[in-house]
């Protein structure tokens, strides 16, 4: 009988995905202090995991990279409850927990890379595992509430509806904003 998430014999992004889970379901900060909720981020994190895989898939990129920069992409949001610089310093703290799950150096640098870039959706630049997360993260984001950015700039805003409308294009789907 397969057991999912269970037993000694999960890949290393089952053992990445469980661990960002564990740390949502067990946090540290009280949810009264945090910016966003617990439920928030379970949620969130699981969609974009699975959007992640989705847009590998597609884009014939690693699936397995796609997944663990997607499950780790908000690790420090999750451990501190604050969004502030959290892309910079996830992409620290994400470091030391792929060193400890037998990923090699390569593999560290693009997933941190990806992670350290994810926030700058109004950027484009040729890391394609960043520009899969930062996609992943949108649509994600935007599938839960059309008006979840309109607290940026409005430059900002047109260049988030642009890399939407984008990925809604290149997945065959009617764009919703």
């Amino acid at each position: 009988m397969f057991h999912h998430y269970v037993g000694k014999k999960l890949s290393r992004s089952e053992k990445i995905e469980k661990l960002v889970l564990e740390e949502i379901l067990n946090p540290k900060i009280p949810e009264a202090e945090r910016e966003n909720s617990v439920a928030w981020e379970l949620k969130h994190s699981s969609g974009m995991i699975q959007i992640a895989k989705l847009l590998a898939i597609k884009r014939s990129l690693d699936a397995e990279k796609a997944i663990v920069a997607a499950a780790l992409h908000d690790i420090s949001a999750i451990q501190t409850g604050k969004y502030e610089k959290h892309a910079v310093r996830g992409a620290e703290l994400a470091k030391e927990i792929l060193q400890n799950n037998g990923f090699s150096k390569k593999e560290i640098k693009d997933i941190c890379d990806a992670i350290a870039l994810h926030s700058e959706k109004e950027k484009y630049s040729k890391n394609k595992l960043a520009e899969l997360l930062k996609d992943a993260d949108l649509l994600d984001c935007l599938l839960y509430d059309t008006n979840i950015y309109s607290e940026k700039p409005k430059n900002i805003q047109q260049a988030i509806k642009k890399r939407f409308r984008k990925v809604c294009k290149e997945l065959g789907l009617r764009c919703f904003i």
